[in-house]
């Protein structure tokens, strides 16, 4: 369970960092990536919802935790498809460093989401034993 706890937390970190890219980094040097200002900060309070689900989640029951993480596994997955059409939709204006960040963001995020599931569906599956 100790490893469910720690995705939690990884995900919570990985989340605030998102928000933290997205929200001031981005719209910092916004013309460099070419993300437009309105799409910046849609996808970058996403991962501050996602910070306090990740938190509360710490906070709920343990037995609980699995389902929880398998659920911020897909949300993320379901933040990138969206990161995806945002991308696809102002790809006019991204430039080949908003295309690098999106998709960088998108590997780590979907790889990191596809571990939660699993680990998540593993120990559900070992607590209903």
């Amino acid at each position: 369970m100790l490893l469910v706890k720690k995705l939690l937390i990884f995900d919570a970190v990985g989340a605030l960092v998102s928000a933290f890219m997205l929200g001031v980094v981005l719209v910092r040097f916004q013309s460099l990536f070419g993300i437009p200002l309105s799409a910046l900060k849609v996808l970058a309070s996403i991962p501050v919802g996602f910070m306090l689900y990740d938190s509360l989640a710490l906070l709920s029951n343990s037995e609980r935790q699995p389902s929880r993480l398998m659920t911020i596994g897909t949300l993320n997955i379901l933040y990138c498809v969206l990161s995806l059409i945002m991308a696809l939709w102002h790809r006019g204006s991204l430039t080949i460093y908003g295309w690098g960040y999106i998709i960088l963001e998108v590997i780590i995020v979907v790889a990191l989401s596809l571990y939660e599931i699993k680990v998540g569906r593993k120990f559900i599956t070992r607590s209903q034993s």
